[in-house]
């Protein structure tokens, strides 16, 4: 099953999902701000999209500005980051099978289709 990391008020995750919804294929949209991944996905994740944690983050959010920034972490303090600030996950991931790919650009995920 195809599963996509989802926010539905931004731009690029919307453009992902009707790349999805182009494909024709089964899959499940997950609202990860609602439903906020486990450190345990979060690690799955970024192991399956072949980066370090870090990679995962989006910098530019104010919460990482305020409470990180410039901080020397480990990849478990990333992970722990994520999860307590789900609007730190860089968006929209998408996940089918063993592979993933962060939809940034969009089109990144018809890699993975």
């Amino acid at each position: 099953m195809i599963k996509i990391y989802h926010n539905p008020r931004c731009t690029k995750s919307r453009e992902g999902l009707a790349i999805l919804e182009e494909s024709g294929k089964e899959f499940e949209v997950i609202k990860y701000l609602e439903e906020v991944p486990s450190e345990k996905e979060l690690r799955e994740i970024v192991d399956l999209l072949g980066i370090s944690p870090i990679d995962l983050v989006r910098k530019n959010e104010s919460i990482w500005k305020e409470n990180y920034k410039g901080k020397t972490l480990s990849d478990d303090e990333v992970i722990k980051a994520l999860a307590e600030n789900p609007k730190l996950i860089e968006r929209p991931i998408v996940i089918a099978g063993k592979k993933a790919v962060i939809g940034r650009p969009p089109e990144n995920i018809k890699s993975v289709l």
